[in-house]
């Protein structure tokens, strides 16, 4: 048995029951410099699943990615001809998957537990690409549907000019209209210092605001905005209010709405036990980026009870079923190997002690599939 490879993190045994030789998957992912809680919650969550399935012959090797598309795209190369990986996964920052995804693909199968581009769910789709957490568009879609059925007429939206950001205001606009909007915005991928664009938020005669600011952007954003005292309420994807930055905003966090195809307090027995046994693991309550990873460990381990990697055909077949239990509840594949989910709504309420956690409120959109399956040809 080999020695399990990770960063920081104990070594842990992992077996698949079918396979007959050892399976080595490779996590390329964000856990240094901006962004790096979103990769540690992704690596966290996906070996737990490991270590809870009692599995071991699978090998996996965590690199760090440092936030850096040239970085990943190194790392890719190095697993796949180096190391020899039958399977890439991991990747949290959409330019950096559109880096490494589309060449990876032509060797190992990629499963991504966070980053979705739209570009990768149509034209560039592909049978060995598989995304277990969403397409970039969805949470943005649902929460320009819930804004628009709630009355507001002039929302001020706003994200990082990146393709996660572009595919996040366009979503936001597929559901909500173009008509009405008081301002759109395009930031700085990594920017800290949101004065202007507050400045032109208090000046637009907006009766509300939608940003998709991720990791300490969205910190970033939240603090200035509260200190401002600009008085128009904040609506966002979970993106944006993770367990971890609703913890370092404080009172700033609280009453804002935001959508997520997952919260920690779903009413399931999967998710209950997840939740429970992640707070134990590693003391923390997880995020959705934690419970994208559990889901993408269980879906790669249900395919590995029916066929190998080395088996294309056979293991897509038996990724496409996705015979696995989800902590979000039904999960199913469409056609361009995207979920199809429901994304709720959840309100970021005062918890216990005070300290500000999310709350689940509703669901914004039901089996929910995304906008790009009619342009892929697999």
């Amino acid at each position: 048995m080999k020695k399990l490879l990770t960063a920081g993190v104990a070594a842990m045994a992992l077996i698949s029951a079918s396979a007959s030789a050892e399976t080595r998957i490779g996590m390329i992912t964000t856990l240094s410099g901006g962004g790096s809680h979103l990769g540690i919650d992704v690596r966290d969550g996906f070996e737990l699943a490991l270590k809870q399935s009692g599995r071991s012959d699978v090998e996996l090797i965590v690199r760090d990615d440092a936030n850096k598309p040239d970085v990943a795209k190194s790392l890719s190369d190095e697993l796949i001809q180096s190391e020899k990986v039958d399977i890439l996964t991991g990747i949290i920052f959409s330019n950096l998957a559109m880096a490494v995804v589309p060449g990876a693909v032509r060797d190992v199968f990629y499963i991504s537990p966070n980053a979705g581009p739209s570009a990768l769910a149509g034209k560039l789709c592909n049978p060995n690409y598989f995304n277990v957490a969403w397409q970039n568009d969805n949470l943005h879609e649902a929460m320009g549907g819930y804004m628009k059925q709630a009355g507001l007429q002039k929302p001020f939206i706003l994200a990082p000019n990146y393709p996660a950001g572009t595919d996040a205001l366009n979503g936001f606009k597929r559901f909500y209209g173009e008509e009405g909007l008081a301002g759109e915005i395009y930031t700085q991928l990594g920017q800290t210092d949101y004065a202007a664009e507050i400045a032109q938020i208090r000046a637009s005669g907006a009766d509300s605001v939608f940003f998709f600011l991720p990791g300490g952007m969205g910190i970033a954003f939240m603090k200035q905005y509260a200190a401002a005292n600009v008085g128009i309420p904040v609506f966002g994807p979970a993106f944006s209010f993770d367990e971890i930055i609703v913890q370092a905003l404080g009172d700033a966090a609280i009453g804002v709405k935001n959508t997520s195809q997952w919260a920690y307090d779903l009413d399931n027995d999967a998710n209950k036990a997840f939740v429970e046994s992640f707070r134990a693991e590693f003391g923390r309550t997880p995020t959705l980026y934690a419970s994208q990873g559990f889901d993408t460990a269980n879906l790669i381990l249900s395919a590995l009870d029916k066929a190998a990697p080395g088996d294309k055909d056979a293991f897509r077949a038996a990724l496409e079923a996705a015979e696995f239990t989800s902590v979000r509840g039904d999960f199913k594949f469409g056609p361009n190997h995207h979920p199809i989910q429901d994304i709720y709504v959840r309100e970021v309420v005062a918890g216990p002690e005070g300290k500000p956690t999310n709350k689940l409120v509703g669901i914004a959109l039901e089996d929910h599939a995304d906008a790009y399956a009619a342009e892929c040809k697999m």
